[in-house]
């Protein structure tokens, strides 16, 4: 299947490039490669070098691929940003998918993969929030991905799309971005290579739901094969375990220093809570196990030995 990989030159996208080649597929890739590195592609994977928003080279980049399938994952990723630039959020998250889902249609794609996020669709969640749980996004960017799958549900109904939306928990692997907003697990190891002390906002008793990015690129590959035609689904992709923030420094100390040979890093420094920080985020995968045959293979120490290995002391 000819697959349309939107953000592929990026930290998720780039594993769900490897993972369709893996299954057989023939990707393509599209990314303005604002943050995306064309070194993250194997040789010979067609790369289209667009912003979603550019409807003529957009168009331009659908007619070259003509693909049967999409995964979309170009997007504005930061919070943080989107409550500064909330337009500018709309703008990418909303009217640039929309983008696509148009371009899609016109040639005749009808199965469409949305990377969709359940931290920021479910916030606080005192136990593993399921698929049924009530969406209430704080942010622009948490409303963009409830918008995104709305849009999605209306182009199952009207355009007779085959889709599914990934509501992704806290994904780390090779490849996340150490720069800007870093996910937790990348941040701690640049600070960890650096030698400073760790900074943990609040006492390091809250948790979230860690998942392996090989792990989520398999997800969207079973997505793409067994989405139904007129039906958006939605289906989280986690681990449903919840980890201490406390003891994800701690094993990221002992991984560090091994891979470095130093003696084990000091104790984190605790800093004040930041507000509108989520306490717990933990999500149920028992959909994705039902509806995708597809279940979290990578343990956490594992998953993060092999970031590790990515990230810490060696040329990238």
């Amino acid at each position: 299947m000819r697959v349309l990989v939107t953000g592929g030159a990026g930290f998720i996208g780039s594993h769900v490039v490897d993972a369709l080649l893996a299954a057989g597929h023939e990707p393509h890739v599209l990314d303005n490669l604002s943050s995306g590195q064309r070194e993250n592609l194997p040789q010979g994977v067609p790369l289209s070098e667009v912003d979603i928003r550019d409807t003529p080279a957009l168009s331009a980049a659908f007619d070259e691929a003509r693909p049967e399938a999409i995964c979309h994952h170009a997007a504005q990723v930061s919070v943080a940003r989107s409550v500064r630039e909330p337009a500018v959020d709309a703008e990418i998250n909303i009217v640039g998918m929309l983008n696509v889902i148009s371009q899609a249609h016109r040639v005749g794609a009808s199965r469409f993969v949305f990377a969709s996020s359940g931290g920021a669709l479910y916030g606080e969640t005192s136990e593993a929030a399921d698929e049924t749980t009530v969406a209430m996004p704080i942010s622009p960017y948490g409303i963009g991905k409830w918008m995104g799958e709305r849009y999605l549900d209306w182009a199952a109904g009207e355009l007779g799309f085959a889709a599914v939306s990934l509501r992704y928990s806290n994904v780390y692997g090779p490849r996340q971005s150490v720069e800007g907003e870093a996910g937790v697990v990348a941040a701690f190891c640049r600070d960890l290579e650096a030698g400073a002390d760790l900074t943990i906002f609040g006492d390091g008793c809250q948790t979230r739901d860690f998942v392996f990015v090989g792990d989520v690129a398999r997800a969207n590959v079973a997505a793409i094969e067994r989405a139904n035609p007129g039906e958006a689904a939605a289906v989280n992709v986690s681990t449903g375990e919840a980890v201490e923030i406390n003891m994800l420094a701690g094993l990221l100390g002992e991984l560090v220093a091994a891979r470095l040979g130093r003696d084990d890093s000091g104790t984190p420094r605790h800093e004040a809570s930041r507000a509108g920080d989520i306490r717990h985020s933990l999500m149920d995968p028992s959909a994705a196990a039902e509806r995708l045959g597809w279940y979290p293979e990578v343990l956490l120490r594992d998953g993060l030995e092999r970031t590790v290995a990515w990230l810490v002391g060696a040329e990238r």
